[in-house]
């Protein structure tokens, strides 16, 4: 299969925070969209440039030669591949399906395996680089599957992201996603301690972050976190309850492999208290906030109102 405009129909299951500027490159490329997500009006914007709306997952693969997904849960993973009306039970000998959903690494070989049987591609590919990088095309996208499946579907890879890498077979860009999220679990406990710190400290924040943006403390999350700290914008790049779900698969792995994660395990627990104060449906920079509230401290750069 020759990936191109011409030749080419995709599908697209999920129109969240991420997956909408994700599959509006595709179209911008040129590419004919079939696109479905739970809440309608949030596929309006694609629908209105073009793409077509339909009622199941099973619809969207059977009028796509390559299906992308990316959802919330692994419970949604699996309804939406392996369900009555999931991408599966509509795919096409030949066609390809490519969860971008970070979830269980085992999901992921359960449904390779479910779609060999069918003689259909499986590919699993979460990525990351939250909303910023899915407006700019900038994901990394971390890869498992067969090589034929995935130098098939790398070309659109390559219009949604700019760091892609095969990770191994079946599962192996879900582990490597586990990866990524313990690196950022307690990074952004960093970040959040330090903000806070200079703050009580009486520092310029924005001095502050300038001074030590640029050396060894330097990281993604202070990058592109910090500076929305700064203005008090906790809206979701990534949503901390997808966060506290990663953190939880992986734990579970590493339960598994009889692997101890202390750092992963206070991460998951302080992301757990902002749940319970309130923030699940914020951005993971809103760890500051659970922070603060442990030591009965004010973040000064709230949004006035």
């Amino acid at each position: 299969m020759t990936v191109s405009p011409a030749e080419t129909q995709l599908g697209w299951i999920g129109t969240g925070v991420m997956g909408a500027s994700m599959a509006g490159h595709l179209m911008a490329a040129g590419f004919s969209l079939t696109v479905n997500t739970r809440s309608r009006d949030r596929a309006a914007e694609l629908e209105a440039a073009g793409a077509t709306w339909a009622d199941t997952p099973a619809e969207v693969a059977a009028a796509s030669d390559v299906t992308f997904a990316i959802v919330g849960f692994p419970a949604d993973v699996r309804d939406v591949f392996l369900g009555d009306s999931g991408a599966l039970a509509g795919a096409a000998e030949g066609s390809i399906v490519v969860d971008m959903t970070t979830s269980e690494p085992s999901l992921a070989v359960e449904i390779a395996e479910a779609a060999k049987a069918k003689c259909v591609g499986a590919v699993d590919a979460p990525v990351s680089g939250g909303d910023v990088g899915a407006r700019n095309a900038a994901l990394s996208i971390m890869i498992g599957g067969e090589e034929a499946d995935v130098a098939r579907v790398m070309p659109l890879f390559e219009i949604m992201g700019k760091n892609m890498v095969h990770c191994g077979g079946p599962g192996a860009g879900q582990h490597t996603k586990m990866v990524n999220q313990i690196l950022i679990a307690t990074g952004m406990i960093g970040v959040s301690e330090a903000l806070l710190y200079a703050q009580e400290a009486g520092l310029d924040l924005d001095k502050t972050l300038a001074a030590v943006g640029g050396g060894a403390a330097g990281s993604w999350s202070l990058a592109n976190y910090g500076p929305r700290m700064l203005s008090g914008d906790f809206e979701p790049g990534f949503f901390v309850d997808h966060f506290v779900k990663d953190m939880g698969i992986a734990l579970d792995e590493s339960k598994a492999m009889r692997l101890s994660v202390p750092g992963l395990a206070l991460a998951h627990q302080l992301y757990v208290a902002l749940q319970a104060q309130g923030g699940g449906r914020n951005g993971t920079q809103a760890l500051l906030l659970a922070l603060a509230k442990l030591s009965d401290v004010e973040w000064s750069r709230m949004p006035e109102g």
